[in-house]
């Protein structure tokens, strides 16, 4: 169980919730620390005010002035904080309580009402500040702090909150933790599944996408490799079928006239022996297409590259076809600047061109043009064969470079021409394109590395 990864994943964003969780945590002890600090400078801050007070009292009328002492503890009281105020003898003069004694009744009442706001939880003892003037020492201020009730509010109230974001947001968290786990690991999980269905056999098995996320992406790649495997298989039966087809046709012949032959039927001639001849020729040629479709496979590990002139190889090879594109009446012409070099095998370069040539003779009716046209690109030589035949269907495309696809029923061979041609281009670090629009004419384009 601990294996799955939704588990995993589980245990992963719930281990973020805590870290996020005792983060609160810290913070809020950081933040209650910060205030206590402030409110700590506060005081200090106020009882230096009020000693500043009390000792220009003293320096302003020569002595402890109970009344004007009287007024500064209860500024003192207002600040927060207690005092009693002793003398350089060490005699109380004045405290808080005495000072609230002197008060009339309603302003007593008013001061005790500014009292209850206070609490002195905070501090049970007094500290002593020392009061000096001249450099003398007057006396001595003793003060304890009153910690107001709104802190106290303060810090219960983020208490609560604290505990809010615990078990809520703990608990919200651990919710989208289960569902965000399962997000993310169903696609994965069908996309498991889709997998070991294709292992089994299933070639239309596809993955649903959703968003575009990397596992998304990979989904739509999974999707595109199934369905070039859907067509790889059915290719594959329509070879066996193809194979069967070329091979039993020959076979068939040679056989009957064998039986013929062997019957006393069909005379043993010169005649006769030829047309057995000539049937086995087509079984080799059937077998010579499979073994050069294993060779130009091969071929990464067995080109023997040098570099060359493009513009006589390719007039060579125009020249050797001229005459039989010349008996179907269609004109071929080559447009190649000289001067250029490329660096190729020269056999399997030409096996490329002259397959293409034969494919584009193919395509071709009486009066037709076919095209070789080389031209150095940056990096790259380019070379396109060039038809304006009968062209290729649209959704006949994107297939015509696979394994014994044919585009047309009728035509001839096992479809490996152009899956040869592929091959070879690959092996050489190149690559092929094709474009075609339909009754006008195609266009194949081979880019070599120089």
């Amino acid at each position: 169980m601990l294996k799955s990864l939704w588990i995993k994943f589980f245990f992963l964003l719930i281990a973020v919730s805590v870290i996020a969780l005792s983060a609160t945590f810290l913070l809020r002890e950081l933040m209650v620390k910060d205030f206590r600090e402030y409110l700590e400078g506060e005081m200090e801050d106020r009882v230096y005010w009020v000693t500043a007070s009390l000792e220009s009292t003293y320096e302003k009328y020569a002595g402890w002035e109970r009344e004007r002492i009287t007024e500064d503890a209860i500024w003192a009281l207002t600040l927060g904080f207690d005092m009693r105020l002793y003398d350089a003898g060490g005699t109380l003069i004045m405290d808080t309580q005495s000072a609230i004694d002197t008060l009339s009744p309603l302003v007593r009442k008013r001061i005790m009402a500014i009292l209850e706001l206070r609490s002195a939880e905070g501090s049970s003892t007094f500290l002593p500040y020392a009061l000096f003037l001249g450099g003398k020492e007057i006396g001595r201020l003793d003060v304890r702090f009153l910690r107001p009730k709104k802190g106290a509010v303060f810090i219960r109230r983020s208490n609560k909150l604290l505990l809010f974001s615990l078990f809520g947001l703990g608990g919200v968290a651990v919710l989208l933790s289960i569902v965000f786990s399962r997000r993310l690991t169903n696609p994965i999980k069908g996309l498991t599944g889709a997998v070991m269905a294709v292992g089994e056999g299933d070639l239309k098995r596809r993955v649903v996408l959703s968003g575009r996320d990397e596992i998304s992406r990979l989904s739509d790649a999974f999707n595109r490799m199934a369905q070039a495997l859907e067509i790889q298989e059915s290719l594959r039966k329509k070879m066996t079928s193809n194979i069967a087809h070329e091979l039993r046709t020959p076979i068939s012949a040679v056989r009957g006239e064998l039986e013929g032959m062997m019957d006393g039927l069909i005379p043993l001639d010169k005649e006769h022996l030829q047309s057995l001849y000539s049937e086995i020729g087509r079984l080799s040629v059937i077998l010579e297409g499979i073994e050069e479709l294993s060779q130009a496979e091969a071929s990464g590990l067995t080109l023997r590259k040098q570099y060359f002139e493009l513009r006589p190889f390719l007039l060579n090879i125009v020249e050797r076809f001229s005459k039989v594109f010349q008996d179907k009446g269609v004109a071929l012409e080559l447009r190649c600047e000289g001067g250029d070099s490329i660096n190729a095998d020269p056999d399997r370069l030409s096996q490329i061109i002259i397959n293409l040539l034969s494919n584009a003779l193919k395509a071709e009716s009486k009066g037709g043009n076919v095209w070789i046209k080389a031209e150095k690109k940056e990096t790259e030589m380019v070379i396109e064969v060039v038809d304006d035949g009968c062209g290729i269907r649209k959704e006949d495309l994107p297939f015509i470079f696979e394994r014994f696809y044919r585009a047309h029923e009728g035509e001839g061979g096992l479809g490996l021409g152009l899956t040869i041609v592929r091959e070879l281009v690959e092996a050489h670090s190149g690559r092929i394109a094709a474009r075609s629009d339909y009754g006008k004419g195609s266009v194949f384009t081979v880019s070599l590395p120089l």
